[in-house]
């Protein structure tokens, strides 16, 4: 097997109609002789763990991660990246399971840092980017979001609080993720903002986000309240040099 060069991070809660769908999609755009995925699996009651582990038998190019419980997803993507960066992986993926994510945009997220970009990010709010089957209300809240959090943090990233990612090696390894605080969305805006800090090259990819068709949404007004409130407290941490 070729030295691994991209892992594709996939936290799961209660995914068990998806996660097998997903992962079946994604072999069909990575080059599985060196791409891999690996599926998160925070305890899920519903068997999600099980069907992956099932397919991680299958198929060689899968992992699974199971922790105890739910703890948010940026606890979740914390212990994914830790256990794909001694892999050796090149290249680190962040990816819904939902399919809100589009699985044949990975291909495009990992050419963009093969030709330069540190971070790759799928943007709903670049030109020709978008989202699909979203109320007034979410797509306010949403875009309101992003633009709030590139006002205070004085970034020109449209689209900081999306969740889908392809970034270097050597940009989460540069970071510091043990004093990355938020467990939610918040964590998505703080990832890219302390790549930002640290000079590297984030580019944004226009994708197309659609809104699920099957399961619950784990979004919750506590979640937005976090990455609220996260925010002001990483500029005031980077006006002091403590970020």
């Amino acid at each position: 097997m070729s030295p691994t060069r991209a892992v594709v991070c996939v936290p799961t809660y209660n995914e068990r109609d998806n996660v097998e769908p997903l992962v079946r999609a994604l072999g069909e755009v990575l080059d599985t002789s060196r791409d891999g995925v690996l599926v998160i699996d925070d305890g899920s009651p519903d068997g999600t763990g099980e069907i992956a582990d099932r397919l991680a038998t299958e198929l060689p190019w899968v992992d699974v991660l199971h922790r105890e419980r739910k703890e948010g997803i940026g606890r979740a993507y914390l212990a994914g990246f830790t256990r794909v960066l001694a892999t050796g992986a090149e290249l680190v993926l962040e990816m819904d399971c939902d399919f809100s994510h589009d699985p044949s945009d990975v291909a495009r997220l990992i050419a963009a840092c093969e030709e330069g970009a540190d971070l790759a990010l799928g943007s709903r709010w670049v030109a020709g980017g978008g989202t699909e089957n979203w109320g007034l209300v979410r797509r306010v809240i949403s875009r309101g979001g992003s633009l709030y959090a590139r006002v205070v943090l004085g970034v020109g990233v449209r689209d900081l609080t999306g969740g889908f990612k392809c970034f270097r090696r050597r940009v989460l390894e540069t970071i510091d993720l043990d004093a990355i605080a938020a467990r939610g969305y918040g964590f998505q805006i703080e990832g890219t903002y302390r790549a930002l800090r640290a000079g590297f090259r984030v580019v944004e990819i226009p994708i197309v986000f659609v809104d699920r068709r099957v399961g619950e949404s784990k979004m919750s007004g506590a979640i937005v309240l976090e990455a609220m409130r996260q925010v002001p407290v990483l500029r005031w941490k980077a006006l002091r040099g403590r970020l």
